[in-house]
């Protein structure tokens, strides 16, 4: 949906602007010829925040769904979403066009979200995700952390319980990188060991995916 986004987050390098460019409309059918010809078996659909959008791009994502299963019924597909502020029928849209898994990162824990994900608020990704169990309890859910913030270890483990209250199958734990000097600072690198520690922790309650360490991203083994 284009190289700018209309939220401002303070850990992203992406382009920031109120007025983001028209969509491609040949977009999806470009995706899906690319998973063609690199023979693609899994896959991870995700965009820019577009709430200039009249569907905020829900409907985008299942087109693209679409297109894909049209040349390569086989591949599985993961979706990656912005939150849709939180809008019931958005969330439905993508959910209906059958993704085996939808990924919709928390990002950091509950003190941090304003200074880091502006735009967003943690209760409402939440409900992304608890929206999503309720409406497709077959399809797995996912979330992912970045770590070296300044979050404190019990509000790591605070925020992994209130992923698995809402049912959030599988997360991704990893050091959070400045992109830059204009970007927030990082406060702390976690050692290697202390990951094992955050995986270990995330297992006993009960996640079923999860992978923890320094550079693990959100779709870092998306495939197994």
């Amino acid at each position: 949906m284009g190289p700018v986004c209309t939220r401002a987050c303070s850990f992203c390098q992406v382009d920031k602007g109120h007025a983001p460019q028209p969509l491609d409309e040949q977009e999806p059918q470009k995706v899906a010829e690319s998973v063609r010809l690199l023979g693609l078996k899994y896959v991870v659909l995700t965009s820019v925040a577009r709430d200039d959008l009249p569907d905020q791009g829900a409907g985008w994502f299942a087109r693209t769904m679409a297109a894909i299963r049209a040349v390569n019924p086989n591949t599985d597909i993961e979706v990656l979403t912005p939150d849709f502020r939180g809008d019931r029928t958005l969330i439905t849209t993508v959910v209906n066009a059958a993704p085996v898994c939808y990924n919709h990162n928390l990002e950091t824990v509950r003190r941090l979200q304003g200074p880091v994900r502006r735009g967003a608020k943690y209760e409402r990704s939440l409900q992304v995700l608890a929206t999503v169990k309720e409406l497709a309890p077959h399809i797995a859910t996912k979330s992912g952390l970045m770590l070296g913030l300044g979050e404190t270890a019990a509000e790591i483990v605070e925020t992994m319980q209130d992923l698995r209250a809402v049912g959030c199958d599988r997360i991704t734990l990893g050091q959070y990188l400045r992109p830059s000097l204009a970007h927030l600072p990082v406060q702390k690198y976690w050692h290697p060991d202390e990951f094992e520690h955050w995986g270990e922790i995330a297992r006993s309650l009960g996640f079923t995916h999860v992978r923890s360490g320094p550079l693990v991203r959100s779709s870092y083994h998306a495939g197994e």
